[in-house]
Order: C-alpha cells, then structure tokens, then sequence
C-alpha cells in the first residue's frame, strides 16, 4: 500500500505552499539568522506542523525519519511532494539481491533487515535500519545492483521517494547528499562491527546487542520476533537462541511467550551486550546532528 502524500487533500503545488507556510510562520517568530531544519520546525510547534497532515496517514510524518528532519527546511520542502507514504509489514521484502532498486525507503515505525544468503540458504544479518536511515544506498553509491537482500522484520511504515527524483536532488550536491554519505558511513561501520560481534562475541551478547538495536528503533520496549528468526539473523542455531534467552528471561530481563518479548530491565541488557552496541550507538547519535544550509 503506498500514497502520494498530495493525493489526498491537496495537490502537488499545495503540498509545497503548505510548507511555504510552514516556513514563513516559523519565521515569523524566530529573529535568528540561523537556517531551521524541518525537524527545528516540527520541534517549535506541533501546531504549524498541522498542515502537513494528511489524510490517511494515521498521524505518520515524514520527519519521523532522522535523515529527512535534519535536512534544512528548502531542502525538506523540495522533496515533500514526492515523498510516498507506504505500509511496510513484517516479512515484506524491499530488494533482492542482484537486483536493482526503484525507489529509497526513508523508515519511519518499520525495521528492516539486511541479510546476506549463501548458497546453501543460510543467511546472516549484516545490519539493521530503522527510523534513523533508509534502505537502497545502492541507488546514490553507483553499485547499481543491492549485494544483500532487505526484508522488513518489525512491521511499520515508511515513505519512499522514486530513484529518478533522488539522483536529481543527490547530484545537487547539497544536504541531503551530505545526508546520505554520512549515514552511508555509519551503516559501513554496523556492517564491519556486526561481523567481528558475531566471529568474537558469544551467543547471549550477540542476543543482547540485537535486542538493543532493535529497541532503539521502536517506540516501545515490546519486541515481535521469533527464536528461530533471531537465529536466522545471527546465523546461529535456534537451540542456543532458546537458552540465552531462557537465561535473560530467569534473570528478570526479558519476558517471552510465543513470539512476542518484553524488555523488562534496559540497563541489564545493555550491561550484558559487548562492546559492539555502545560503538554503534554513539554513531548513530552523529547522524542525529543537522546540517544547515549554506
């Protein structure tokens, strides 16, 4: 299911008047000569944000995405009209590998998964994305064709804007390209920690370090996930899934019953995950920074 944000109450020309307005109202109450970023804008009123609500939406705002909230607020006003919003449910598959990709994912509530298959149909989770990114870096980076296979595995929504309208503003060589190179970076790096987490770590650090991951992505501290999809993502067999987690549970961390977790104590998770979290985290909260307009 995907709408285009202006199909519903307003057309293309209003949706960029309404950030117009959004802009010239924010202004209007600010004297300072610093560029206001949309997630600036969404921060000082709720209020002027009512006018980028659409129908339909269920109260989802595109500047729930980190990325889109730090761009400056010209650059978030150029991209609005072409942002689709889209139903993203669990197992739903975002690219294949070899393939080519359509359109970037900029997530808002969903997870998705990054796993790398072998020939055998093992696989492995490389990295997981959430609110804070977007799926389809092959489409700016120039490998043309995804290397792993994208799969949504915490149900949620997202918007979606066309490649063809994303290599425009890419090549514009302004913030949404410094944007992107910047979480491009990151997610390199949760690649290159995932694979020393799962050669060097045991299996209930690794647990936990997925838990936290996942966590940070969602609003809540409730978890749907399997044991045996949990060990499809670490690589690992279900059995020593099963165990760690029977340990987290009997030690008052976690609560599991039929696919479904409850994180009971954070702090004991996070005691328990290796190294690995803390590093991922702390460049993750990089991207959090915006950039201004020059």
């Amino acid at each position: 299911m995907a709408y285009v944000l202006n199909r519903f109450e307003v057309e293309r020309e209003d949706a960029a008047n309404d950030v117009d307005t959004l802009i010239a109202a924010d202004k209007a109450t600010d004297n300072t000569p610093e560029k206001k970023t949309a997630g600036d804008l969404q921060a000082g009123s709720e209020k002027k944000l009512a006018t980028l609500r659409i129908a339909g939406l269920h109260g989802h705002n595109p500047l729930q995405n980190h990325l889109l909230a730090a761009l400056p607020a010209e650059d978030f006003k150029r991209l609005l009209p072409h942002l689709e919003f889209i139903a993203m449910p669990l197992g739903m598959t975002v690219c294949e590998p070899g393939c080519e990709m359509h359109h970037l994912y900029f997530l808002t509530s969903s997870i998705v998964s990054l796993l790398h298959e072998m020939k055998d149909g093992s696989s492995a989770e490389t990295a997981v994305i959430g609110n804070e990114g977007v799926a389809g870096i092959a489409l700016f980076m120039g490998g043309g064709k995804n290397q792993n296979r994208a799969t949504v595995k915490s149900a949620g929504y997202g918007f979606r804007l066309k490649a063809s309208i994303l290599t425009e503003e890419f090549n514009r060589g302004g913030a949404l390209q410094q944007l992107l190179l910047r979480y491009t970076q990151a997610l390199i790096s949760q690649m290159s920690q995932t694979a020393v987490c799962n050669r060097h770590h045991s299996v209930p650090q690794q647990l936990c370090r997925s838990l936290l991951l996942t966590l940070d992505r969602l609003p809540g501290n409730e978890i749907s996930v399997t044991q045996s999809l949990i060990a499809s993502m670490l690589g690992v067999r279900r059995e020593s899934v099963a165990e760690a987690a029977a340990k987290l549970q009997s030690d008052g961390l976690i609560q599991y019953a039929r696919g479904h977790m409850t994180v009971l104590n954070r702090s004991g998770l996070e005691a328990r995950a290796c190294e690995c979290y803390g590093g991922l985290k702390q460049d993750y909260e990089h991207l959090r920074s915006p950039i201004h307009a020059s």
